[in-house]
């Protein structure tokens, strides 16, 4: 019976469906792809020794540091559980950050078996600092443990992971906060709607998005739990990126349902928090296992690489601003000060909409003004002398119509030079296009919407020449000028993926007669060198209509930095 053999620590009369085991009594099968299709299909889904069989053999082939400890380790140190009667109360240690250990089928009394687990790991990893994630992982691995001994050994090789760049749980601090940073990146390229409904209803989305994990970990049903693992120990860490997007989707769509919030004023951040929270707790009404599996699955993300040079990305920013254990947070979305925050162009309310859409390890900053023509004057020249040397900056345009518009630009114009004479592109993935009158939208490079477009690889980077709307005939040359490996930013450059097309790369370009933002098929901004008249198209790049008249004159032009909001 598996209720004898893998269930003394649940309390069946929880589990519902899950308590009658039905289905296939075995997996036969080597190849890691069909594996993967018969987890995400739910093939031991139903058979509930099955499944503690197939996680034990799963955690069983990670590959792990050279002196992991196992079953026999934890019996040494913890004695005979079944004459040792458990002490009552044992607190958790201080990195899972307060999080209570989760119940969901467990009998009341498997609480303290597994805080004992949870504590002899503390003492067998001394190097975890911060591994909110434990408890969640812990208590769903008791339920398909012959006793604590296993599940230790289970939990003590998923921390003791050490497959290059594949990663299970975080552990320290840096990587957490990081993660969370990852997971707004993500959730603004994945989820627009949802992420502008987060921005609209809370003052501070970065702390609603501390949550991720949690949401996927610690707040949904177990049944929808348990079929998340099954992936997840097939699978990785990026699974969980998937279904934490797949349920912000499943929350927008349920606020819109109610006429939920995106008009309101942003209210108390936790309040928001508590609000996603009791929608997942519920969502088996509305959801099924299988449905919140389908639609994580039906994202088109990038691969295990891609989000992993993300995180790195991230890591190093809050590095470099000396964030690498838990602090008080600072809240970023009002980093930006409506006291002291002045623009001719937009409002504190505009910049601040326009802060949501940027790279997370941005997010810690404040815009600090660079250059603005009604001071500097309208020169290309004094353009760049303001601006080189700020990476990145922020491009915000008034018509003399009234239209505003602008681009976030994710490479120091002195770049430009790489090129010699010749208007050469440069730039990463990460710039995108953008209006906020007549109405409030941006427009990101178009192989984040599609990509079919390219493939993840060590792609050489194209050196033919492209065409640009805006140029006489001898610049009509545009390349991509020849860059070391090193110099390119690490998440998104062109040279991380196979490219269909030579115009779907073309960022920012510019040399002394004119700046350019976005290429291929046209131009998504062209500015003379007098920064006077300009134009706005359709271009390849970010797949963009107009941002305003094709044909414009400029009223003013700012350019705005990113001073680092933790400096003293």
């Amino acid at each position: 019976m598996a209720e004898e053999e893998y269930g003394s620590f649940v309390d069946w009369n929880q589990m519902g469906d899950l308590a009658k085991s039905s289905g296939p009594t075995k997996v036969d099968c080597k190849d890691l792809k069909e594996f993967k299709q018969m987890a995400r299909q739910g093939y031991w889904a139903k058979n509930h020794k099955l499944r503690a069989q197939v996680y034990e053999q799963l955690i069983k082939t990670i590959p792990c540091r050279t002196v992991t400890p196992d079953a026999e380790v934890y019996r040494d140190i913890m004695g005979n559980a079944g004459t040792k009667k458990p002490s009552s109360n044992i607190p958790l240690p201080e990195f899972v950050d307060g999080n209570a250990l989760p119940l969901y089928c467990l009998k009341a009394e498997a609480v303290t078996s597994a805080h004992q687990i949870i504590n002899c790991v503390a003492g067998q990893f001394p190097d975890i600092s911060h591994c909110p994630s434990l408890p969640a992982i812990t208590s769903m691995l008791l339920h398909f443990s012959k006793d604590e001994a296993q599940c230790f050994e289970l939990v003590s090789r998923i921390l003791a992971c050490n497959e290059p760049g594949k990663r299970l749980l975080d552990q320290t601090f840096l990587a957490f906060e990081s993660s969370c940073m990852t997971f707004g990146d993500l959730a603004i390229k994945y989820c627009p709607a949802g992420h502008k409904l987060i921005v609209a209803t809370a003052q501070d989305a970065l702390e609603v998005y501390t949550d991720w994990q949690r949401w996927v970990l610690f707040d949904l049903p177990f049944s929808h739990m348990v079929r998340v693992l099954d992936v997840y120990l097939v699978e990785g860490y990026k699974v969980l990126f998937r279904m934490a997007i797949a349920l912000l989707k499943f929350y927008r769509k349920h606020k819109a349902g109610a006429q939920g919030g995106e008009g309101s004023q942003p209210q108390d951040s936790g309040k928001v928090r508590a609000d996603i929270q009791a929608f997942i707790k519920g969502i088996a009404s509305t959801v099924t296992p299988e449905k919140l599996l389908e639609k994580a699955f039906s994202i088109r993300m990038f691969s295990r690489k891609e989000i992993t040079l993300l995180q790195l990305t991230n890591e190093k920013s809050l590095q470099q601003k000396g964030i690498t254990v838990k602090q008080k947070r600072r809240n970023v979305q009002l980093a930006l000060n409506p006291d002291t925050f002045s623009s001719e162009i937009v409002s504190a309310k505009e910049m601040r909409d326009i802060w949501s859409w940027i790279p997370e390890r941005f997010a810690l900053c404040q815009p600090q003004l660079l250059f603005t023509t009604s001071t500097h004057g309208c020169s290309l020249n004094r353009f760049y002398q303001h601006c080189e040397g700020y990476e990145p900056t922020l491009l915000l345009i008034r018509t003399t119509d009234g239209d505003v518009c602008g681009a976030f630009l994710s490479t120091d114009w002195q770049e430009r030079k790489r090129g010699g004479n010749k208007l050469s592109f440069f730039g990463t993935g990460e710039c995108f296009v953008f209006r906020m009158k007549p109405e409030m939208e941006h427009f990101e490079w178009v192989v984040i919407r599609h990509p079919e477009l390219a493939s993840s690889s060590n792609a050489q980077s194209q050196e033919e020449p492209a065409s640009s709307e805006g140029q006489n005939s001898e610049n009509n040359g545009l390349q991509q000028p020849e860059k070391p490996a090193g110099d390119l930013s690490p998440f998104l450059s062109a040279r991380h993926f196979n490219l269909t097309s030579k115009n779907t790369s073309m960022f920012m370009a510019g040399n002394f007669d004119s700046i350019i933002v976005g290429g291929g098929d046209g131009n998504a901004l062209y500015i003379d060198s007098e920064l006077n008249h300009g134009r706005a198209g359709r271009c390849a790049t970010f797949d963009n209509p107009p941002l305003c008249a094709e044909s414009f004159q400029v009223a003013l032009l700012e350019t705005w930095g990113f001073q680092d909001a933790m400096a003293s």
